[in-house]
């Protein structure tokens, strides 16, 4: 015999002796695997699952895209708290002038008050260096104190005052204002002659302001009394500066 034949039909004898062996059975030998199967249908879906753990954050590593479109304006918020008070701007430019007012009445200048006095020296009290005046001539408004020899202002204005005053010696005589010397003037008289010593001033006055003639002891003070002449001191509103 062929060894090669004599070998086939040893192996195939011994397979099938042990095919018999088992469980008394004669059995064949496994075939070859045959081609799979056509797919199954889908089975029926799972019970859904548990949360998963959250995964862990990373750095963006990604390029920023483009910015987006504006979107639509949100709803006004709420006011806010008010501030500081700024600083005050500059003046503005002045405005164009008013139109003219209506005319008004005519004035009385007699209904106006106008203070006015002239007052002459007969037996004056003695004010120290005041010189008083006790001899009234006039007295409008009775602005002139005899008795002290001072004129009081009681409307504001401007006004006009003058003296004329016998002398029979050195003479320094000023108008005061409130007891300040305002203007003065002196005559020397060495002949112990009599003479007129005289002078005048416009003032501007106050409500209140005080008007006197005053002397100058140290420099002169020889006033004349007597009925020979008069020694007068005067004074009257110009015009007043009311309204």
């Amino acid at each position: 015999m062929h060894p090669r034949l004599w070998l086939v039909t040893s192996t195939l004898a011994a397979l099938l002796g042990m095919a018999l062996l088992e469980d008394g059975v004669c059995r064949a030998p496994d075939g070859k695997d045959g081609f799979p199967g056509a797919p199954g249908l889908d089975g029926r879906p799972g019970q859904k699952g548990d949360t998963g753990e959250p995964g862990r954050s990373t750095q963006r590593t990604g390029i920023q895209g483009p910015k987006g479109d504006a979107g639509e304006p949100g709803p006004p918020g709420i006011p806010g708290n008010r501030g500081y008070h700024g600083l005050p701007g500059p003046p503005g430019l002045a405005g164009q002038p008013g139109p003219k007012g209506h005319k008004g009445k005519a004035g009385n200048v007699l209904e106006q008050p106008r203070p006015a006095f002239s007052a002459s020296r007969r037996s004056p009290p003695s004010r120290g260096s005041t010189v008083v005046f006790d001899n009234i001539i006039t007295n409008q408004e009775s602005s002139y104190s005899p008795q002290t020899g001072e004129f009081t202002c009681s409307i504001p204005g401007i006004y006009y005052f003058s003296y004329q005053v016998i002398s029979s010696g050195d003479l320094c005589l000023s108008i005061t204002k409130n007891r300040e010397k305002v203007v003065s003037f002196c005559d020397s008289n060495s002949r112990q002659m009599l003479q007129v010593n005289s002078g005048s001033s416009v003032l501007s006055l106050e409500q209140g302001d005080r008007v006197s003639l005053s002397t100058d002891p140290a420099r002169g003070s020889m006033i004349y009394s007597g009925s020979e002449a008069d020694s007068v001191f005067s004074g009257f509103m110009l015009y007043s500066l009311v309204g």
